[in-house]
C-alpha cells in the first residue's frame, strides 16, 4: 500500500466503488469492479464490469471516453487490479497499456492466482505510474465473496436465522406451518440476501417441514443454487426442491436415480465423518463464491462449532416470545456485532 493518499484519488476510487456496487448479484463468479478515468480533474470515462462474461470495467470506461487523445494525459483509477490474463475477455492490463493511459491508481490487487500482482507488474515494466491501496478496507469489503473464495479455497458463508425474543426459531412441530418470525420488510431484505448470494442450504428437517422454494420473490435478482441434505435419500419429490423451477443438488448417501430430474443432481457424500468439508469442496470445484445457510438449527450450529462462517445475520423479533420450542443456536463467543431495527426487529449482524 502505498502511504501518501490524497483527497483527489480517494474521491475517484470511491466513485469506481459506487460504480462497482451497481452490479451486486451479476458478476459472480467475478469480482464486482468499478472504473474512472480522469483527465485534469473532469472524468471523461466510466464504466463497470455488468456481468460475469461481459466486457471489464476498465474496456468499458475507456469505450465511454469520446476523445481517445486524451487517455494519454489521464489517470484511471480502479477499484481492483487489472487483469493480465486472458480468460473470457482479454486482459485489461494489456489495455491500458495500449491506451497510452500514463497512472492508474488501483484500490487494491487481486488474490485470484491468475493475477495476484501480475497486473501492476506488467503495467509497471511498461512505464506507468502504479498507486496501489487507496480505500484498500472498502474495497475488500465490496467483494468479499471474491476475496474469501480464492484466498480460503472455499465459498464466503453466511449464517442466517430468525428468533423469538426468548430465543426459539420456531415451534416444535412434526407438520404444519412454521412460526413466523419475520416481518414483510424484513422478509424482503431475506430475498435481497439470498439474490447477494450464489448457494443457499437447509437441511433435511427444514427441507420437509417448511417445504421451502428457496427463491428470490420479494427482490429483483437471480434466485441461487438451491442445496440440501438428504442422507437418506428420503425427501419426496412433492417437494418445492424438486420442482424443476431452478436447479438443485441434493446431498445424499444414498442416490436414486428416479430423482434425478426435473433440474435435480444428486452428489454422494461421505457421511460417516464431518460432512462440510465434502460440501465446501462440491462448492468451490464449481465456482460457487458464496453460501447462505438457513437452517435449521443443527446444520446452523455446526457451521458455528467448525467456526466455518464469514458472517452472521440474526433477526430477533421481540414482540414475540414462545416460552418453548427449537433453541436458536449459539453464537460464537467474542465477536463484534452491529445492530440495526427492520421495522421492529433486530438486526444483529456479526462478520469477521
Amino acid at each position: 500500500m502505498d502511504s501518501v493518499i490524497s483527497s483527489e484519488d480517494r474521491k475517484y476510487i470511491a466513485r469506481c466503488l459506487q460504480l462497482a456496487h451497481s452490479a451486486a448479484g451479476s458478476t459472480s463468479p467475478n469480482p464486482m469492479v468499478g472504473a474512472v478515468i480522469v483527465c485534469e480533474g473532469k472524468i471523461i470515462g466510466e464504466g463497470y464490469h455488468i456481468r460475469c462474461g461481459e466486457p471489464h470495467a476498465e474496456v468499458n470506461a475507456i469505450r465511454s471516453v469520446k476523445d481517445a487523445a486524451l487517455l494519454s494525459r489521464s489517470t484511471i483509477y480502479v477499484s481492483l487490479e487489472p487483469c493480465s490474463h486472458y480468460g473470457k475477455t482479454p486482459p485489461c492490463a494489456d489495455l491500458i497499456i495500449s491506451s497510452g493511459i500514463p497512472r492508474v491508481v488501483i484500490a487494491t490487487t487481486d488474490n485470484n492466482a491468475m493475477v495476484s500482482g501480475r497486473g501492476v507488474e506488467r503495467m509497471r515494466a511498461a512505464g506507468i505510474e502504479v498507486k496501489i491501496g487507496v480505500l484498500e478496507d472498502e474495497a475488500y469489503r465490496l467483494n468479499r465473496h471474491f476475496f474469501t473464495f480464492h484466498g480460503k479455497r472455499r465459498p464466503y458463508v453466511t449464517l442466517k436465522w430468525a428468533q423469538s425474543a426468548d430465543g426459539f426459531i420456531d415451534i416444535i412441530r412434526e407438520g404444519g406451518s412454521a412460526q413466523a418470525i419475520s416481518n414483510s420488510a424484513s422478509a424482503m431484505a431475506v430475498h435481497k440476501l439470498r439474490a447477494m448470494h450464489d448457494a443457499i442450504l437447509v437441511g433435511r428437517r427444514t427441507a420437509l417441514l417448511d417445504n421451502p422454494t428457496l427463491t428470490v420473490r420479494s427482490w429483483s435478482g437471480r434466485s441461487p443454487l438451491r442445496l440440501a441434505i438428504d442422507r437418506e435419500g428420503s425427501l419426496p419429490v412433492s417437494l418445492h426442491l424438486f420442482d424443476g423451477d431452478h436447479p438443485t443438488v441434493i446431498f445424499t448417501e444414498r442416490t436414486d436415480k428416479a430423482k434425478c430430474v426435473n433440474n435435480v443432481i444428486q452428489h454422494k457424500l461421505d457421511f460417516s465423518g464431518d460432512i462440510l468439508d465434502g460440501i465446501m469442496d462440491y462448492l468451490y470445484a464449481n465456482k460457487i463464491g458464496s453460501l447462505l445457510v438457513e437452517g435449521g438449527a443443527q446444520l446452523l450450529q455446526s457451521f458455528i462449532d467448525r467456526d466455518l462462517w464469514d458472517e452472521i445475520r440474526v433477526e430477533t423479533n421481540q414482540g414475540l416470545v414462545l416460552s418453548n420450542g427449537v433453541p436458536a443456536p449459539i453464537l460464537p463467543a467474542g465477536v463484534k456485532k452491529e445492530v440495526s431495527n427492520c421495522f421492529g426487529n433486530v438486526i444483529t449482524t456479526i462478520s469477521r
